[in-house]
């Protein structure tokens, strides 16, 4: 059974980092793309960056360019997302997602399974 874990998420103030991780288990992920997405009460999940994990190519959101850094540990299982410079307007839910469908990785329907998501608050 495949099992995406979040962990990692809280309350920070603007300016600040945090680092979330994403233990993956069930499965061999290496023909995977795996993504982070964000999602507040009411709207729409929103891609954040996306990780091919043979190759460790990335892909980020516009949004979050230069800021975060999207990394995974193989030794591990995990994926990471380095957040920096966080701003007020990064708070949300923060899912980790994988997906093989690597031409279509900022899609959330294109993703197979879901971790249940850590809540990250950036106060002013």
């Amino acid at each position: 059974q495949v099992q995406l874990v979040e962990s990692g998420g809280g309350l920070v103030q603007a300016g600040g980092s945090l680092r979330l991780s994403c233990a993956a288990s069930g499965r061999t992920f290496s023909n995977y793309v795996m993504g982070w997405f964000r999602q507040l009460p009411g709207k729409e999940r929103e891609f954040v960056a996306a990780i091919r994990w043979s190759s460790s190519r990335t892909i980020y959101a516009d949004a979050v360019k230069g800021r975060f850094t999207i990394s995974r540990d193989s030794a591990k299982n995990t994926v990471y997302l380095q957040m920096n410079s966080l701003k007020p307007e990064d708070t949300a839910v923060y899912y980790c997602a994988a997906t093989t469908e690597f031409y279509r990785t900022v899609v959330p329907d294109s993703y197979d399974y879901w971790g249940q998501g850590t809540q990250v608050t950036v106060s002013s």
